[in-house]
């Protein structure tokens, strides 16, 4: 008698729900266990039961969420994608420790093709094929049952009710554990997969636009300069905005390497201590330009509003944006605009990506064209990871060996160090070429500032890369450095006391000062000016500001 032919198993929505929820919470959920032990929420005799709660709490808590997403006609295509994605999620959070928060979430929505291809790589292989292309094979294998409308409601809310007891009874069996855990390390929910990025995502999508359709919320109507008599020389503020640059790294604040020796040189004030709105460039980049910073930090309210570069054009000062990266987050919405990130240059142009000397070409045809008192913002590429070794030139690599691949897992950290390193020392390289490029233009007087959006880990705590949640994020994500020089005519015309700044640049400061400061050295009178966070005004006349 012929052996029966063995058939692939018939199952319910919910069956499926329940198998992919327990296979979710075993394989996509390491990262989120190691991080519990690594808090010590599982230390003591309880351990091992508060494991076993939280491993139930999450199976059932998804088996929700499943309930609510499968139908007969969606279970199979659902499930392929929340499995490939959920297998993207963990490789990140694996090897990056990303946590999937509503902010990770707009930078990946954001984020252009050339910096998604950097992180698209040989290193994804095995955690798609292994976590997602397997178990999606099978799960388009299974044979979902069919039933009446009527018995399939039932045995849906029979379900649902049914999981949502088991996870409570989960979380009360080990409810003091449990929720001192979460609630002292509220981080740890942005790990849980898919529910982390399902429930950040949806709450992205459901969230007022981040640029609101119309005109923004009008800002410094009322901005004028200020003690300038007609005849004077014109001034020209180069404002430089880095790209995670950490001054942990930054030679002039005291680290091992001189990653700064060009700038040693011409010795500008270096602040020591300065703290980023952000641990991403779609938050810092919006709000150091905000008059809303981070003290009063509010994400809808920064993006609503009109930024500095829209005050001081209301008060008559030109403004420009040249930017060598993936655009200005809405800061220059209105103001003339100028992308060089794909120029056409055959020695500082690759294919995808210009590197940052071009900006200094850029800068020198705009003092051509341009007149008057006027305010450039130079958008640097600077040291955007993974992949910092396309972020300099072949020959302007010190440190060897360097990480040559964006798979940073392939690198040793001193490899990783040294290709960061060398980044550094090519920004610094530019921002000399950039101070020499206003030196040779001896017809205006001249300042130029340079802070960082953000900074970056390398390897510290297994953690890489940047976009930490601002509450957890380390150190190294969120001091940056912060530079600023002045040409003799700008000191003497501002009666800049240049000793006094540098004892400024002794103390605390952050993206919040940059909003007022640049209003007072430029002289710029505003509602929104606030002395107070004016880094120049100590160092001015009395009546300068």
């Amino acid at each position: 008698m012929p052996r029966p032919r063995w058939q692939w198993p018939v199952l319910g929505s919910e069956q499926l729900a329940l198998v992919a929820s327990l296979y979710f919470a075993a394989a996509c959920n390491t990262t989120f266990f190691g991080a519990v032990i690594q808090r010590g929420g599982l230390h003591g005799a309880q351990g091992w039961w508060t494991a076993v709660a939280l491993f139930v709490a999450i199976a059932a808590l998804h088996f929700l969420l499943l309930c609510v997403l499968f139908t007969r006609w969606t279970a199979k295509p659902v499930l392929v994608a929340l499995l490939l994605t959920s297998a993207l999620a963990v490789h990140f959070m694996r090897d990056y420790t990303v946590y999937f928060d509503t902010d990770m979430i707009r930078n990946i929505l954001h984020t252009d093709p050339d910096e998604a291809g950097e992180l698209v790589n040989a290193g994804l292989l095995p955690s798609l094929l292994l976590l997602g292309v397997l178990p999606s094979m099978l799960a388009v294998r299974v044979r979902l049952r069919r039933r009446t409308w009527r018995r399939a409601a039932w045995i849906r809310a029979l379900s649902m009710a049914l999981a949502l007891g088991v996870a409570s009874l989960a979380i009360l069996s080990s409810f003091q554990s449990v929720s001192s855990l979460m609630r002292n390390h509220r981080e740890l929910r942005h790990l849980v997969t898919p529910g982390n990025y399902l429930v950040s995502a949806l709450r992205v999508a459901t969230e007022h636009p981040s640029r609101p359709k119309g005109p923004r919320e009008p800002v410094g109507l009322q901005a004028r300069v200020v003690g300038r008599p007609a005849g004077t020389r014109p001034r020209v503020l180069v404002l430089v905005v880095g790209e995670t640059l950490r001054a942990q790294n930054w030679g002039l604040n005291g680290y091992a390497r001189d990653t700064t020796p060009a700038l040693r040189r011409i010795d500008p004030v270096n602040f020591t201590d300065v703290t980023a709105c952000g641990s991403n460039t779609d938050v810092s980049l919006p709000c150091m330009f905000s008059d809303v910073g981070r003290a009063n930090y509010d994400k809808q309210r920064i993006q609503s509003r009109e930024s500095l570069l829209d005050v001081l054009d209301h008060a008559g000062v030109a403004t420009r944006w040249i930017d060598n990266q993936s655009g200005c987050k809405h800061v220059c919405d209105g103001i003339a605009h100028l992308s060089v990130s794909h120029a056409q240059d055959p020695v500082l142009c690759s294919g995808d990506r210009c590197l940052d000397g071009i900006l200094v070409d850029a800068l020198s045809r705009t003092l051509d064209e341009t007149a008057g008192d006027r305010v450039i913002v130079l958008h640097m590429l600077g040291n955007h990871g993974p992949a910092y070794f396309n972020r300099y030139p072949h020959d302007a690599r010190a440190y060897l060996p360097e990480c040559r691949s964006a798979e940073l897992a392939h690198c040793s950290r001193e490899e990783i160090v040294n290709a960061y390193d060398n980044a550094v020392r090519y920004t610094d390289s530019v921002l000399a070429r950039l101070v020499a490029t206003l030196q040779a233009d001896a017809g205006v007087d001249s300042a130029l500032v340079y802070v960082s959006d953000h900074g970056e880990s390398l390897g510290e705590d297994g953690v890489y890369l940047h976009g930490l949640p601002y509450a957890i994020a380390p150190d190294t994500q969120v001091r940056v450095p912060m530079v600023m020089w002045f040409s003799p005519g700008m000191q003497a015309s501002r009666g800049l006391d240049l000793q006094c700044l540098r004892e400024v640049a002794r103390r605390p400061a952050s993206h919040d000062n940059l909003f007022s400061s640049v209003l007072g050295l430029m002289q710029v009178q505003a509602p929104e000016y606030r002395p107070g966070l004016d880094l120049f005004r100590p160092c001015l006349p009395a009546t300068g500001a």
